[in-house]
């Protein structure tokens, strides 16, 4: 290894990408991850056994205990609480997200980290601050052999064969635009809206809500029967069951999202709820059925929880004008870019991200800019067909990454690491 460059072409590298509701882990050159790991960790503080291992000097310190992944988190437990290790897509208890890592490496690639480079993902307006210490753990504590950061849109631009491209990601916190020019991101161009899945997954709470609708989570039912449609459900709730709010809110969140799944659209034309005699009410119903047992068929109720993402001025709270649309953050973004490489943008607007995967999304995005771009303006949409690949766009494109031959000389080497201290992500990882 001369000059401190990696060039172990032996052993797999690994791909670790962390989005904002999930984490995904696997080895480069597969089509899948190996692991979907929820970002959200149940905690725990445990005094009883914190009472038994202290000296009965002062007052004993609650021990944390660490529940991850889906099977552990999702178990009804007293006093846990759900939090996630990311604020804003950046991680922001390392505590946590160190766990997460110690559970990846031994559950999910069941190897040692010191046998594997690392290629990792991060969002586009990660600080430096963060990258360091990213370098550093990866370096210290798993001491890998080498290790690569790259932006998660630059990512999802290789997964579909571009390395210019304006990747519109919009996944669980945040939708997200950011331009990509010939590999490189340009920080000038990013645009974010609050606009997302849990936006969503609200809104779909209000309209339950509004229609009455008891939502109870798989965890509270030990049995149900069948009931007719509209007819009121009849099923047993668990006896005994203590859980904390956090807790059951993420739980109803899973069923609004299997809802939003299954059932949710976005109108191809702007839909104004108020208005009686639009083409939405003349769509066929969508038959539900809630895990409680309750099941209904749903018209233009539809339409409504989703219309908010393009257009927020039907958002009933104060802040709803203030925030952008799926289509504004796009022309937002490209409009702050050098009006040279607008053409190649708009020319290859790449949109990723699991809720982008609502029936539709595609459709009226491409109407919505079909409007706002100018007639000799080129526009082209690119969305994979398959839930996978959108979902893990950024995972796929690392995993192509760090299998080509080519990139084996940018890996961050451990020696270069010893060499030249966690400043060196900066200088090789743009």
């Amino acid at each position: 290894m001369s000059g401190g460059v990696y060039g172990g072409d032996e052993v797999g590298a690994l791909v670790f990408d962390i989005g904002s509701y999930s984490f995904r882990a696997g080895y480069a050159g597969e089509d899948t991850p190996k692991a979907e790991i929820p970002t959200h960790v149940g905690v725990v503080e445990e005094i009883e056994a914190a009472m038994e291992t202290d000296g009965g000097d002062g007052p004993p310190q609650p021990e944390k205990k660490y529940l991850i992944d889906t099977v552990y988190m999702k178990h009804p437990r007293k006093n846990m609480n759900l939090v996630s290790f990311l604020k804003d897509g950046m991680v922001e208890d390392w505590d946590i997200f160190e766990k997460v890592m110690d559970y990846a490496y031994n559950r999910s690639i069941k190897s040692e980290s010191c046998l594997h480079p690392l290629l990792m993902s991060e969002p586009a307006w990660n600080t430096k601050a963060k990258r360091e210490k990213m370098t550093e753990i990866m370096f210290e504590k798993y001491n890998i052999p080498a290790f690569f950061l790259c932006k998660n849109s630059v990512l999802s631009a290789f997964a579909n064969g571009r390395s210019t491209a304006l990747i519109l990601d919009s996944g669980a916190t945040h939708t997200s635009a950011v331009p990509v020019y010939d590999g490189y991101v340009l920080t000038q161009g990013i645009v974010k809206s609050p606009l997302a899945g849990d936006f969503i997954a609200r809104e779909i709470g209000q309209l339950m809500e509004e229609l009455n609708i008891e939502v109870v989570p798989p965890y509270l039912i030990s049995s149900k029967e069948a009931v007719g449609d509209k007819a009121p459900p009849k099923w047993k709730r668990k006896e005994n069951i203590e859980v904390t709010k956090s807790f059951q809110s993420y739980m109803e969140k899973d069923v609004f999202q299997d809802f939003a799944a299954s059932i949710l659209q976005v109108s191809d034309t702007p839909y104004d709820p108020s208005c009686s005699d639009s083409v939405v009410d003349s769509m066929p119903a969508v038959h539900y059925e809630f895990p409680n047992g309750y099941n209904q068929d749903f018209g233009s109720e539809r339409f409504k929880a989703c219309e908010g993402l393009f257009d927020p001025s039907i958002i009933k709270e104060a802040q709803g004008n203030s925030m952008l649309g799926v289509g504004h953050v796009v022309t937002t973004s490209v409009g702050m870019c050098d009006i040279d490489i607008r053409p190649s943008l708009y020319g290859g607007v790449i949109v990723v991200g699991g809720n982008s995967l609502i029936q539709g999304f595609t459709d009226r995005l491409n109407r919505d800019l079909s409007n706002k771009t100018p007639p000799s303006m080129r526009l082209k949409i690119i969305a994979a067909a398959s839930s996978a690949e959108r979902r893990f766009s950024s995972w796929i494109g690392g995993s192509i990454l760090a299998s080509l031959g080519s990139f084996q000389q940018m890996w961050v080497s451990k020696q270069e690491y010893e060499e030249g201290g966690k400043g060196c992500v900066e200088r090789k990882c743009p």
